[in-house]
């Protein structure tokens, strides 16, 4: 099917605007993140990774959106969130508490041979006893291992926590950009036959080709205009020289 103009255009300009962030300070992997970047307040982070591109081999395919702070009162910080991501500086983490570590340990189980047996209690339960998460712990190694060779960047989105946050919906508008599950039902950025997340159990992962499930199925009637207006706003901010560590990752 044909996927219409101005979803192309608007997947262009994302590009673009992701492309002007990269140029202007650069990326690094969250291996290599601590807190003690300067990072800001609150922003939303975009995700890469290695052999992920777009059509034509060179503009690395985003693989991942994600935000913080969005249930009113939430006081989650950028970094906090980005380092549950990470997991511990020993290799640990928990998956309980990144649906991202669960859907890339769910992948890599299912692909890797060495990591089984798979441990029965992975991704069950809000909380698990230290005996269960011993268990669980090569897994959970193998998953920070994978995500922190993961280059990043994030806008600078800092307004009040709530479900009607700008980054909330910078981070909707996005998924829906890059995924177009039940949109135009073919993808302008599939992702590689050998990507890690081919394996992942969850079908919304694999359809779309990002480790997102949430917002994957939405339309992209929504306001756009706000959406390109915040994040050009976010990377003035980069720009003009504030939160120079870090804002980019």
């Amino acid at each position: 099917m044909v996927i219409e103009p101005n979803y192309q255009q608007d997947l262009k300009r994302f590009y673009q605007l992701l492309d002007d962030l990269k140029r202007t300070i650069g990326t690094t992997c969250l291996k290599d993140c601590s807190g003690r970047m300067g990072w800001p307040k609150r922003g939303v982070y975009f995700f890469f990774e290695d052999g992920e591109v777009r059509p034509g081999g060179i503009t690395p395919r985003v693989v991942r959106v994600g935000t913080h702070a969005v249930s009113k009162g939430s006081r989650t910080t950028l970094w906090h969130r980005l380092r549950t991501h990470r997991g511990t500086l020993s290799g640990g983490g928990n998956h309980r508490g990144s649906i991202f570590r669960l859907h890339v340990g769910t992948a890599l189980l299912a692909r890797n041979e060495s990591l089984l047996p798979k441990p029965q209690s992975w991704g069950k339960g809000s909380s698990a006893k230290r005996d269960v998460r011993e268990g669980e712990r090569h897994v959970e190694h193998a998953v920070s291992e994978y995500i922190g060779s993961m280059p990043f960047l994030h806008v600078v989105a800092d307004d009040e926590s709530g479900q009607q946050s700008i980054r909330k919906m910078i981070e909707a508008y996005s998924i829906t950009l890059l995924s177009q599950v039940g949109i135009a039902g073919s993808l302008a950025d599939p992702p590689s036959a050998d990507w890690l997340g081919q394996f992942c159990g969850h079908e919304a992962v694999r359809q779309s080709g990002l480790w997102n499930v949430q917002h994957v199925s939405m339309s992209t009637t929504q306001d756009s205009w706000m959406f390109w207006k915040t994040v050009r706003r976010g990377r003035n901010d980069h720009d003009h020289g504030n939160h120079r560590v870090g804002q980019l990752r």
